[in-house]
């Protein structure tokens, strides 16, 4: 019973195999490339990546996309993100700086450098970024506003923190002296 069966599935496999789908062509060789389709935008693949997480693949496609369209501003501002994202604040800032350099209206860049510079503890100049960012986004985007609150928090608290603090030369050797800080 157990051949009668497997024969069966053999046969009918072999018979399945023997014809070809209607829709492909009778060539042993991979399909020609239609070249006349559209392309594929690579800043909307670029921007599907960075939503999945996927921060590396997503700086390839937007590189892709700065060959295909040149370094535009909404290029460089995408680059910058994706360096954002993989912590290579020095990269981002750079191309976030071009960025708003060629399109100041871009809320978004700005508030991206915004994070970059507190990234990199420069506080005070992140207050002024993100005070830009809010004032073109006309005070719609709840993240900018956000980021301007800890911006300033941050700013505000650093500066109670030096009025707290008395310093006092401590001599380290021969002609030497060392600044130091020490709380009241």
């Amino acid at each position: 019973m157990a051949r009668w069966a497997f024969g069966i599935l053999v046969i009918a496999s072999l018979t399945a195999c023997d014809s070809a789908p209607a829709d492909l062509p009778d060539n042993p060789y991979a399909p020609a490339t239609d070249y006349s389709a559209e392309p594929v935008d690579q800043l909307l693949v670029g921007d599907r990546l960075m939503d999945a997480g996927e921060f590396e693949l997503a700086l390839q496609a937007y590189t892709r996309a700065a060959g295909n369209r040149g370094m535009t501003p909404e290029v460089l501002g995408a680059l910058g993100a994706a360096n954002l994202r993989l912590g290579r604040l020095g990269q981002a800032e750079t191309q976030l700086r071009k960025s708003v350099a060629e399109d100041n209206d871009n809320y978004g860049t700005w508030n991206n450098l915004g994070v970059v510079l507190m990234e990199a503890d420069r506080t005070s100049e992140a207050v002024q970024v993100f005070r830009q960012a809010y004032a073109l986004s006309n005070g719609q985007s709840d993240e900018i506003r956000d980021n301007l609150r800890k911006a300033l928090a941050k700013f505000e608290d650093a500066q109670y923190d030096d009025v707290e603090n008395t310093y006092k030369l401590v001599r380290q050797g021969t002609g030497e002296y060392l600044l130091k800080t020490t709380p009241e």
